[in-house]
């Protein structure tokens, strides 16, 4: 049942012409350079310190590690964090 909802989903995106993250609820991540970082459709924080934080995803988890991370803004599913990043990485 849930391949033929993920099926339909996805039909129902490209005929509608709609993002896929916005269909299938995937993480949306902006970075610039390595010192900014955006992620939406978040699940929650699980941990964070200055060199490292890891987030809660629909399908996974987030990593972060760089140097002096500052959370600037975070939202219920929106969080936006400044430093010096090394490093990201989606762990399914």
């Amino acid at each position: 049942m849930r391949r033929l909802t993920r099926k339909w989903n996805q039909f129902t995106a490209k005929l509608l012409d709609l993002p896929q993250d916005v269909v299938q609820d995937l993480p949306r991540i902006t970075m610039i350079g390595n010192v900014q970082l955006y992620v939406e459709n978040h699940r929650g924080v699980l941990h964070f310190s200055s060199e490292y934080l890891k987030l809660e995803l629909t399908k996974g988890t987030l990593e972060v590690t760089g140097k002096q991370l500052v959370i600037r803004a975070i939202l219920s599913e929106e969080v936006f964090i400044e430093g010096i990043i090394d490093d990201v990485k989606y762990v399914p």
